[in-house]
């Protein structure tokens, strides 16, 4: 405990009696009297042959019981095993290659580290590094090609995070790094350390090859990733259907079926080659483990089927599409629950295109707005 606040009364013998009071703080003051900490006690690393040198190895994690100006910044100290200096520890207590190892020379250094307070007198402690020196990397990363599709209203992409590349090396200590070539860094970026892609906002519609490559710090290899954005347009929203899938979470709609699906959709309801088929989202539906996927279909003079056609054309192909996918239901209007007659339901759609969903897998991920379904009887 640091301090105590008192709270003093002192009371007189008169009648009536008459009191005041005073607080009193009186402050615990720290002595010097814990040493510092190492977490883990005794440390292992490894570093490949042949990195250059200033290779972070190593990163000490030291803590302190006592108050603030009796703990840190510590001193960190090379006592032994660095005799030919091979090793520098810097005050972040960050462990750095010196020199140029090689494995034929030395497989393995084991030094004694100390570390001291800032307390009055200084308080140490010590662990041991035993460090590895092994073979450089002799394989290369492998990475999986992405593909991302993006759906958004007209000029109103807020960003965030799209996708994540899937890389893999089998050198078990290599350190994976993603780069992006920097012309295309004012529309994308990817976290150097986890792969992950970030859109930046106000993306046009279009199609964008991004110049992306993995790295184990010896080999360097490109991955093909390819996005789709594609603008909604407003009338869009008063011609969709929805289809509702049984058993299916998003990220496997996405990774195993959409493809296939899609595929056999645009043979069940196009008209025409020069059709297109939008789908504009998908999205669990809440307290069950189903699956709406919203689409429309755009014919080719630029204006949408009704939903009536496109339900006609999907209850025909009902069968084919269930051999891809088991379909719950086809729904143009949602009533459940509403007790009034179907020509009587109103049903409006409302978009939110700045609650993303991103559904992500190795291969495709797929980024679209969330969708709000309002129905209410006219009768």
């Amino acid at each position: 405990i640091s301090g105590y606040s008192l709270v003093i009364q002192a009371r007189d013998s008169g009648t009536p009696p008459l009191s005041s009071s005073v607080t009193v703080n009186v402050d615990i003051s720290d002595v010097n009297d814990n040493s510092p900490v190492f977490t883990p006690a005794n440390y292992t690393a490894v570093i490949q042959e042949n990195k250059p040198v200033g290779t972070s190895i190593l990163q000490l994690v030291v803590t302190d019981k006592d108050s603030f100006h009796n703990g840190p910044p510590f001193t960190f100290t090379i006592l032994t095993g660095n005799e030919e200096e091979e090793f520098t520890l810097d005050p972040h207590g960050i462990l750095r290659s010196a020199v140029i190892f090689k494995h034929m020379v030395a497989t393995e250094y084991v030094l004694c580290v100390q570390a001291k307070d800032s307390g009055k007198p200084q308080q140490v402690s010590h662990t041991y590094i035993q460090v590895r020196v092994i073979e450089e990397s002799i394989h290369k990363p492998t990475a999986i090609p992405l593909e991302i599709f993006i759906v958004t209203m007209e000029d109103d992409f807020p960003g965030g995070v799209i996708g994540k590349i899937h890389a893999t090396d089998q050198d078990v200590y290599d350190v994976l790094t993603y780069t992006l070539k920097s012309e295309q860094k004012s529309l994308f970026k990817v976290n150097s350390h986890d792969g992950k892609i970030i859109a930046l906002g106000g993306l046009d519609n279009g199609k964008y090859v991004l110049n992306v490559s993995v790295s184990d710090g010896r080999f360097q290899v490109p991955i093909d990733v390819v996005v789709h954005v594609e603008q909604l347009l407003q009338e869009m929203l008063q011609n969709t259907v929805t289809i509702r899938f049984e058993n299916v979470s998003p990220e496997d709609f996405v990774g195993l079926h959409m493809h296939g699906f899609r595929r056999t959709l645009r043979n069940a309801v196009l008209s025409q080659k020069q059709d297109s088929l939008h789908i504009i989202s998908i999205q669990p539906v809440a307290g069950s483990n189903q699956l709406d996927m919203l689409f429309a279909v755009q014919m080719h003079n630029g204006g949408f089927y009704k939903p009536a056609y496109l339900i006609q054309k999907l209850s025909n192909a009902r069968r084919h599409l269930e051999n891809v996918i088991r379909i719950s239901a086809i729904l143009e209007k949602n009533c459940s629950g509403l007790d009034c007659q179907e020509q009587h339901c109103e049903q409006s759609l409302s978009i939110d295109s700045h609650s993303l969903m991103t559904y992500s897998t190795a291969r495709i991920s797929f980024v679209c707005p969330r969708f709000y379904r309002n129905v209410r009887c006219m009768c």
